[in-house]
């Protein structure tokens, strides 16, 4: 029995990375015909049509779906076998790394990963992107080096890694009539409130555990970002319900206070793509993350 052409496994990534035999061929160098000719190879080699027509575009088959983060793991592997060892020189190191997070992040974390970062590289720049999605396609583009945040919905080749738990706090001015007594359930919902909501949700999980009391808290505005909401709190009667550890520094000479109700904890993490895993900068830059995070 012949042995497979390991080549397949190139191009196979390749076509369930990108869902398109144009896009695939483009990233391997190859022609379209012969990307296509690739593909009839790999249905013959797998038994599976792989990808199938669906309207103007390309769709993953089960069976596709299932070899997606085999091949991904597996190439990832032999590209990390095949690349020489290099040591790597930070004080020359001369790069752009793009990490997209929130706003939240920039201002508690940012100054502190600068720092970190430039006193071993300082010629590197971090350039912050904003969080106006979580498409998994900028991490396989390379367009984003590094994306910070919950983790949602991703694609299955994307490397995760936890880097801190938060939790919900409310926050006042400093006179404001919380900042003096406990702060039960009922004193909590009586005051008037900011709902902080990307996609302009009036309602959230906060407002689902005081229901569990039969209370339900007023509304007055609603903003996009922790920032804004603390800003209109400090300013106002206003309370503001934001990520413990996002805001400690913008929070500074408020009065903060645990929330009344149990609210589920949420895990920041990083996300990356495979094809970086194993690069040394890349590495360096994962880790000068973690140190931050970890207040090291």
């Amino acid at each position: 029995m012949a042995s497979p052409d390991l080549n397949l496994l190139f191009a196979l990534d390749a076509l369930l990375a990108e869902g398109s035999v144009a896009r695939a061929a483009r990233r391997l160098r190859l022609s379209p015909s012969a990307m296509s000719r690739t593909l009839a190879r790999l249905r013959e080699a797998t038994g599976d049509p792989l990808l199938v027509r669906a309207g103007r575009g390309l769709v993953a088959t089960p069976r596709a779906e299932e070899l997606r983060r085999q091949v991904g793991r597996a190439v990832q592997d032999a590209e990390a076998l095949l690349r020489p060892a290099e040591l790597l020189d930070l004080r020359r190191l001369d790069r752009v790394f793009t990490l997209r997070t929130n706003e939240g992040f920039v201002e508690e974390f940012g100054p502190r990963l600068v720092a970190r970062v430039e006193a071993d590289a300082p010629r590197v720049r971090l350039r912050f992107a904003a969080k106006s999605n979580k498409d998994a396609m900028s991490l396989r583009d390379a367009a984003i080096d590094l994306e910070i945040g919950v983790a949602g919905e991703t694609g299955p080749e994307v490397r995760i890694q936890a880097l801190f738990r938060d939790r919900f706090i409310g926050a006042v001015r400093a006179d404001h009539r919380l900042s003096e007594g406990t702060v039960a359930p009922e004193r909590y919902a009586a005051g008037r409130h900011i709902s902080v909501s990307r996609r302009g949700r009036e309602k959230g999980p906060i407002d689902e555990a005081l229901g569990t009391f039969g209370l339900q808290r007023t509304i007055v505005c609603m903003v996009s970002g922790f920032s804004a909401a603390l800003a209109l709190a400090r300013a106002s009667d206003l309370i503001a319900s934001v990520p413990e550890r996002h805001t400690a520094g913008a929070r500074a000479g408020m009065h903060s206070f645990a929330l009344p109700v149990a609210t589920v904890e949420v895990t920041i993490s990083m996300l990356w793509h495979p094809r970086l895993d194993a690069d040394p900068a890349q590495r360096w830059l994962r880790e000068c993350v973690r140190e931050v995070c970890a207040g090291r």
